[in-house]
């Protein structure tokens, strides 16, 4: 894999990646502090992680991407009539979010380190903060039902992308319910599209398509410059 030293943006890396036809997925890079990461969101990397010892950012730049172009959102006609017994608060507290995921899922690319410096990415933690950030931020989304936590889901948000990154539900379709509220959430605020990781059959049911690399890195840098309105 090729290492990443540390860089103020990773741009240029990125072009010299698709340039030269890399075959991997993941990069490695050794440094979690939070310019790092931020830049690499910036720069199109979904950053993951990998601890067995010392712990390794994984920057990952995904061969195909999953986006969700909302006007091709398809909402499953069985769920449409019980989304308004639901309620998504967007910007919900992040660090819960994030820990309901390493339940649900386990945390072997959610290590102590990255899991610390996407927390510190969390908006709502500066006071001062009632805007959308001009910087790549993290934050997440909650659904609940009765008042009650049922499902959600923590991201990047990075202009007017917002990537997802681990989801969870402990109710039977509220995991869908979830994505469907949290697309029209995104598309009524300005966003662009919804960056949805690696394809996967239950993300093209939902009407998303896959993207291969050099087109995805093309749309992502268009987008990042947009600016939804947004407060958090």
């Amino acid at each position: 894999m090729v290492f990443l030293p540390e860089l103020p943006d990773y741009d240029n890396v990125i072009d010299t990646l698709i340039d030269s036809g890399y075959k991997e997925e993941f990069c490695v890079a050794d440094s979690f502090e939070v310019p790092v990461i931020r830049s690499l969101m910036e720069a199109g990397f979904l950053v993951m992680s990998f601890q067995n010892g010392e712990a390794l950012l994984l920057p990952k730049l995904h061969w195909e991407r999953s986006v969700l172009f909302f006007k091709d959102l398809h909402i499953p006609k069985s769920l449409k009539s019980r989304l308004h017994t639901y309620t998504l608060k967007p910007f919900d507290s992040l660090q819960p979010i994030i820990e309901a995921c390493i339940d649900a899922h386990g945390d072997e690319w959610l290590t102590e380190p990255l899991v610390k410096a996407l927390i510190k990415l969390d908006p709502r933690l500066q006071s001062d903060q009632n805007d959308i950030p001009q910087h790549a931020f993290c934050s997440a989304f909650g659904l609940y039902k009765n008042n009650k936590l049922v499902a959600g889901e923590f991201g990047v948000f990075c202009g007017g992308v917002y990537t997802s990154y681990s989801g969870f539900y402990w109710e039977n379709n509220a995991g869908t319910i979830q994505m469907v509220l949290t697309a029209r959430f995104l598309e009524a605020s300005g966003f662009s599209f919804w960056d949805l990781g690696m394809p996967m059959d239950y993300k093209s049911r939902l009407g998303a398509v896959s993207l291969a690399r050099p087109h995805f890195i093309k749309l992502f840098r268009e987008a990042r410059l947009v600016r939804p309105l947004l407060s958090v």
